[in-house]
């Protein structure tokens, strides 16, 4: 099967509308936060009609940055994120279908006069990401890249994880949901045209995507969000077998140096409550959910995730005296996603 030509026809031709999808895998669930729902209110139709991410990139503190969607489709994300950076930031989108991109670059203008711009802070890109070194984009240029279910559909998704780690400013971060599985898929689920293109038959095992990811330069990958999925046509789910899926939403930071581990080395935050629409508590990633006002132990890579990023002015910091006190207890090696949906707590500092 040739993935490339397989992606733009599934994509291009057969997907006319969410509604043709087979699978959960390339759908966001409904809930979302009323600050996010109220901008997607604002996004056209047609964008909408033909979106097919399976997470929600909305990272925190937006204003001003510079964003890069990698497989941005219609431009549904792009058109959110534009309305979330406002005026003085921008959002490019690269995409290789050129049905989609024609949809994307047919309502810019229309967005940016709903969003009450001068002009359009977007612009849209044909390539394929594996070769974005060939695109008109800067090194260390962005401050944020996202995607959305898309790395799944790309062969050689280490070359997408370095031009990504080479296009990042430091202190920047990866914020991307994708479809992973629980085990390492065999070759009839991999190259099933119709799987591939529903986003399970190109899933990574998870974790040869963590690894993958640490020897792209991410040393420290964060799982933020995750939920199991489900097949709906039974055609499909009898093809993949007992293997599992997940879409998750993961976090990579570029800081050079983060250790390979979570040690303690007797250091704290606490979170100021000052990023927009997050009042009470920040989410850093799945075993860090920070309240305000509330002094949080965390690990060295953590503490450096906050304090070189664009987090740092929200935070207090808390150094140690250079102790080293071990690993946080939990920083296991499982599988870390969830069997069923569940609210997160995590109210117990590191991991």
């Amino acid at each position: 099967m040739d993935i490339t030509r397989n992606v733009r026809f599934y994509y291009g031709k057969v997907l006319q509308s969410s509604a043709d999808l087979k699978t959960d895998a390339c759908c966001t669930p409904g809930e979302m936060p009323a600050h996010l729902r109220q901008v997607l209110e604002k996004i056209h139709p047609e964008v909408q009609s033909r979106y097919y991410g399976c997470g929600l990139v909305a990272p925190e503190a937006l204003e001003g940055c510079h964003v890069l969607d990698l497989g941005s489709g219609s431009g549904r994300d792009v058109f959110m994120l534009a309305a979330l950076v406002g005026p003085e930031g921008s959002v490019t989108g690269v995409d290789m279908t050129p049905e989609q991109l024609e949809v994307a670059r047919r309502h810019e203008a229309w967005h940016a006069e709903r969003f009450g711009y001068e002009r359009p802070n977007t612009r849209f890109l044909e390539g394929e990401l594996e070769r974005l070194d060939e695109l008109p984009l800067e090194e260390n240029g962005f401050d944020i890249v996202i995607s959305n279910c898309v790395i799944n559909l790309v062969k050689d998704k280490p070359a997408v994880l370095a031009h990504v780690h080479r296009l990042l400013k430091p202190g920047g971060e990866f914020y991307f949901s994708d479809v992973y599985a629980d085990r390492r898929l065999p070759p009839s689920v991999r190259e099933d045209p119709v799987l591939h293109g529903e986003c399970l038959g190109g899933a990574l095992y998870w974790n040869d995507f963590v690894n993958l990811a640490k020897a792209a330069g991410f040393a420290d990958p964060r799982l933020v969000e995750d939920r199991p999925l489900t097949i709906d046509d039974p055609e499909q789910e009898a093809k993949v077998g007992n293997a599992r899926f997940y879409s998750a939403t993961y976090r990579l930071m570029k800081i050079d140096g983060l250790q390979p581990a979570g040690e303690d080395y007797g250091q704290a935050v606490r979170y100021r409550g000052t990023i927009p629409h997050h009042p009470h508590r920040f989410v850093l990633d799945k075993h860090h959910v920070i309240e305000t006002g509330r002094i949080f132990p965390v690990c060295g890579n953590s503490w450096r995730m906050l304090k070189e990023s664009r987090f740092a002015p929200h935070f207090d910091f808390f150094d140690g005296d250079g102790t080293h006190y071990g690993i946080f207890p939990g920083c296991g090696t499982g599988i870390p996603f969830d069997e069923e949906e569940a609210e997160t707590a995590g109210n117990s500092g590191c991991c």
